[in-house]
């Protein structure tokens, strides 16, 4: 665990986990949690996300998203550099604690994808009447 972690409680009983008032996340293998991130106005998924504890923790903290990045390896303060910061207006955790959603406020241009949408769902699946899918894309994405 990270030194700021420590109202992270170990994992306790079934019971603790599902009912009780302590935060006992359920990090995978690679110590990370999954996180969708929400508009907490609209509802609409901006993008999925994982944690690790010290990301759990900032974002705790400082009421700003902070995320893990599998690809760089490395903590990352959403918006840090794009201005997009994410203000955390609500945290919830599921029922067996190996999930996080988070309800936020988007600053900056109000983007969340590094492709420059607001979203990163910015394509639907369709079928085909083949069977098959495709890739349709979004413009009010």
């Amino acid at each position: 665990m990270c030194e700021r972690c420590d109202f992270i409680a170990a994992r306790g009983s079934k019971a603790d986990v599902e009912e009780g008032d302590r935060l006992m996340p359920a990090f995978d293998a690679n110590g990370l949690l999954t996180c969708v991130t929400t508009d907490a106005a609209t509802g609409e998924v901006l993008m999925v996300a994982h944690m690790n504890a010290e990301a759990l923790a900032r974002t705790v903290e400082t009421g700003e998203a902070w995320y893990w990045s599998r690809s760089r390896a490395s903590l990352w303060h959403k918006g840090d550099t794009s201005g997009q910061i994410q203000t955390v207006v609500e945290m919830r955790v599921d029922c067996d604690q190996d999930a996080i959603v988070l309800k936020v406020e988007v600053g900056g241009d109000g983007g969340c994808c590094h492709t420059g949408r607001r979203s990163c769902f910015y394509r639907r699946v369709i079928t085909e009447p083949d069977g098959r899918g495709r890739l349709v894309f979004d413009d009010a994405a």
